[in-house]
């Protein structure tokens, strides 16, 4: 049985918008990886992914000393985050995303009023991920089917109000 207390974790890693919502007492989310993966902003283009966007940009003659000079810079920051998500371990990456889905919810759940079928959506995306990867996401395992567990007890709290 879960606790459920206005006592939340502290997430290090990301931006802390549960401040309304009741969560897991013990805390369990404070185990998560403290440092997110995050890919420079090389402005993207519809139907583009960044490599290719770049690719394109390098082909293009028209820009001057200062755009190349950006460009290059914009290269090597995008190889420098293809560096360090390889050297980071699959199971810390796609953690760091299911918190991001675990927060996505709980930033619609605290909407004034709250969106709750875009709080569903995210919600089924946690499930189906912790549910289908289970003892695969290694010691955070059980942390983040706590979280998932919270998160779908909110979300019925919330529509009970509704």
């Amino acid at each position: 049985m879960h606790c459920i207390a206005e006592a939340r974790p502290a997430l290090t890693h990301r931006r802390n918008v549960l401040d309304e919502l009741p969560l897991d007492c013990r805390g369990e989310v404070e185990r998560l990886p403290s440092q997110p993966i995050t890919l420079p902003d090389v402005g993207r283009r519809s139907g583009d992914n960044a490599s290719n966007s770049v690719a394109a940009m390098s082909d293009n003659d028209s820009f001057g000393t200062d755009d190349s000079t950006a460009l290059s810079e914009a290269q090597a920051a995008l190889e420098d985050a293809r560096r360090r998500i390889a050297d980071t371990p699959a199971q810390v990456v796609v953690v760091n995303h299911l918190m991001g889905l675990y927060e996505l919810a709980a930033i619609h759940l605290s909407s004034v009023p709250p969106k709750l079928d875009d709080a569903s959506l995210a919600i089924d995306a946690l499930t189906a991920l912790v549910e289908r990867l289970g003892d695969r996401l290694g010691d955070d395992t059980a942390t983040m089917r706590d979280a998932l567990s919270n998160i779908q007890m909110v979300y019925v709290q919330m529509k009970s109000r509704a």
